[in-house]
């Protein structure tokens, strides 16, 4: 039986009487990629706050495998296992993507101290197999600020990887790519299967079907539907929520 890495319990929050997440529930299994798929104002966003810390819930309990960190601060829940990367990139556009990497992969917080003092054999083939992972060894030594967008999504995602969290999140990891770079970043994310429990939230439905094992349609702030990307199609409330007599379009 799959361990369950993530576990969303009743959860809720509260904006000046305004329900934004209503009573969600939900479990992910260890290594699973879920999609979390909603029009605007879903509470998709919202949601991924809650699990990440950023916005307290007012109702509900968040479990990283076995342990509960509901409403910890940030950096307690990052320190637990979870890793957020959010719609805009925040790199260190002043040092190469490997040393981004370097930094990201190193325990010492003084990005000047992890630069200076070096880096362990093990330290230095986990940044090598990041920078094979998401396509950025032929721009290893390049200054990040000097990246197309793309390639600074993918280092963003590679500095949270090279961390090895237990859990990822990625809000709109494709937002504002191009199409060959939101297939890119389909191939890095499904390269990531098995290795980490991601949740995605993406509302680009050609990139949903490249990646999804199983989706989790958000409506109004509540769970509308779950299942894989072939019964959501089907699904008659997701048809009449978001997607009209055409379906998933």
């Amino acid at each position: 039986m799959a361990k369950i890495a993530l576990t969303i319990d009743g959860l809720s929050v509260d904006f000046g009487g305004f329900r934004a997440v209503n009573n969600v529930g939900m479990t992910v299994e260890d290594g699973e990629l879920r999609v979390l798929l909603g029009a605007n104002g879903a509470g998709k966003t919202t949601l991924m706050d809650l699990i990440s810390g950023k916005t307290h819930s007012t109702k509900g309990k968040v479990f990283v495998y076995d342990r509960e960190i509901t409403n910890w601060p940030e950096h307690r829940i990052a320190r637990s296992g979870i890793g957020r990367k959010f719609q805009i990139p925040s790199i260190f556009r002043e040092l190469t993507v490997r040393q981004n990497l370097e930094v990201a992969n190193c325990r010492n917080p003084s990005v000047l101290a992890n630069l200076r003092f070096g880096f362990s054999r093990t330290e230095a083939d986990r940044v090598d197999e990041v920078l094979l992972l998401t396509g950025l060894a032929g721009e290893q030594n390049l200054m990040a600020a000097y990246l197309s967008h793309g390639q600074t999504q993918w280092l963003e995602l590679g500095m949270l990887i090279v961390q090895d969290p237990k859990v990822v999140l990625l809000d709109e990891p494709t937002a504002g790519m191009t199409q060959a770079e939101t297939r890119k970043t389909a191939q890095i994310i499904n390269n990531l299967k098995g290795r980490h429990t991601i949740l995605v939230v993406e509302h680009d439905m050609g990139f949903v079907r490249e990646i999804a094992e199983r989706i989790t349609v958000l409506h109004l702030g509540e769970v509308l539907a779950e299942g894989c990307v072939e019964d959501i199609e089907q699904n008659p409330k997701v048809r009449e929520a978001y997607l009209g007599s055409k379906g998933i379009s």
